[in-house]
């Protein structure tokens, strides 16, 4: 299993997934922050929301630009099979994939900070 998330890791990008990754683990960290010493003044949940649109958005960058790289070699090329085409979608997916991931957990984080303080 952790060879199959660092191959994911790899194939997605290093350049996209890996600072992805830390912004996953820096939004988790903020999170037991916020949860075990509180968040009076708001700012560990503004810099929790402004990490995770950015995380989504990086991902979608690393989409674009691996859609580019892809298709620029797919006009140089003569003939491109379904199959190399499909793995190459499927890789390009990786990056904006876990960049919603990140998202989806860091704004659940969120809402659960919220429904807390009331």
């Amino acid at each position: 299993m952790n060879f199959l998330f660092f191959n994911l890791l790899n194939d997605g990008g290093p350049t996209f997934m890996y600072p992805t990754l830390l912004m996953l683990i820096l939004c988790i960290v903020l999170l037991v922050k916020a949860f075990l010493k509180g968040d009076e003044n708001g700012k560990i949940m503004s810099l929790l929301k402004h990490i995770s649109l950015f995380a989504l958005v990086w991902g979608c960058l690393g989409l674009f630009i691996g859609l580019i790289e892809a298709f620029d070699l797919i006009s140089m090329a003569s003939n491109v099979s379904s199959g190399v085409l499909a793995d190459g979608l499927k890789i390009g997916l990786l990056s904006p994939s876990f960049g919603m991931f990140t998202f989806l957990v860091v704004r659940l984080g969120i809402i659960i900070l919220i429904a807390k303080k009331k």
